[in-house]
């Protein structure tokens, strides 16, 4: 290993704008919103503000999935936050999350709006509103909650860890991102040996363990998150989150969700915002072309 640097801690942290690398424009030490916008509302009970990030995803795909077993009371009106331009701040958004983070949920479905943030709690939300996506037995309900609350104790440590020092840091820190990739594969291993013996996290079932878990270690060892990270880890190494990988990103409910609120990749693998199923049918390079 390098030397270690020489800076010291000083007695008093302060607040150094523009230092943070990539998300230096929208990181700061306070919460609260930074200016007035309402948030648009739909036609659907449902209202999901988001991006497709891997915590946005997980959302989209559950509704997805719960539209696909004929849950119409799960149609739903996404639209696209943009993080980068500070869009999580504004008034409206914070009334529905004080955590300014995507996804945010309304539930407008009762006598009074319901507001849900925090992605697994969206995901439970949802569940439990269905019936769906989570057993009804005692101990795979509990083994599915487990993996659940996993998944959200153990995404920080390989995004805004290992993710964050691997890809965005503005100088690349040996001890970092050495700290961050052994726990990042320790993550890969915990699934690997869960997923040798059950075909999903929570047994026989597919449900919203997978549907937390899979956006961030499914799209980790396709290779679609932190440039050349799967080759930096070998996730090849890991074959049984490979094959569930696989199951799960061929489900035509997973595909349809991974394309809500994206704005990167290929323009037909992005719909910037979606009021309907027959959304998925007008391909977002024709709504750029008509609004340019």
């Amino acid at each position: 290993m390098t030397e270690l640097s020489d800076y010291t801690p000083p007695e008093v942290w302060s607040w150094k704008q523009g230092n943070g690398g990539r998300f230096a424009s929208i990181n700061r030490p306070v919460a609260g919103a930074t200016h007035d916008k309402e948030l648009p509302v739909g036609r659907h009970p449902l209202q999901l503000y988001s991006l497709a990030t891997p915590n946005g995803v997980k959302v989209t795909i559950m509704l997805e999935e719960l539209l696909a077993l004929g849950h119409g009371g799960a149609e739903y009106d996404a639209w696209l936050i943009r993080i980068n331009d500070g869009d999580q701040f504004g008034s409206g958004f914070v009334q529905v999350n004080p955590n300014s983070k995507i996804p945010a949920l309304m539930d407008r479905s009762g006598p009074e709006p319901i507001r849900v943030f925090e992605s697994g709690a969206i995901l439970l939300y949802l569940a439990e509103k269905f019936g769906a996506f989570l057993p009804t037995d005692k101990a795979a309900r509990t083994e599915c909650l487990s993996w659940l609350f996993w998944q959200m104790g153990s995404g920080p440590y390989l995004g805004g860890g290992f993710g964050h020092f691997y890809a965005y840091a503005p100088t690349k820190i040996e001890y970092a991102i050495d700290r961050f990739a052994m726990e990042a594969k320790r993550q890969l291993d915990v699934l690997d040996r869960r997923l040798a013996d059950n075909e999903y996290l929570a047994g026989r079932e597919y449900s919203i363990a997978d549907i937390a878990v899979w956006p961030w270690y499914g799209a980790l060892v396709q290779g679609q998150l932190y440039g050349d990270s799967a080759k930096f880890l070998q996730v090849q190494d890991y074959t049984n989150v490979q094959r569930w990988t696989a199951a799960i990103a061929a489900r035509p409910a997973v595909q349809r969700g991974r394309m809500v609120n994206r704005v990167s990749g290929e323009p037909s693998s992005q719909l910037h915002e979606r009021h309907d199923a027959g959304d998925f049918d007008t391909r977002t390079q024709d709504k750029i072309a008509a609004e340019s």
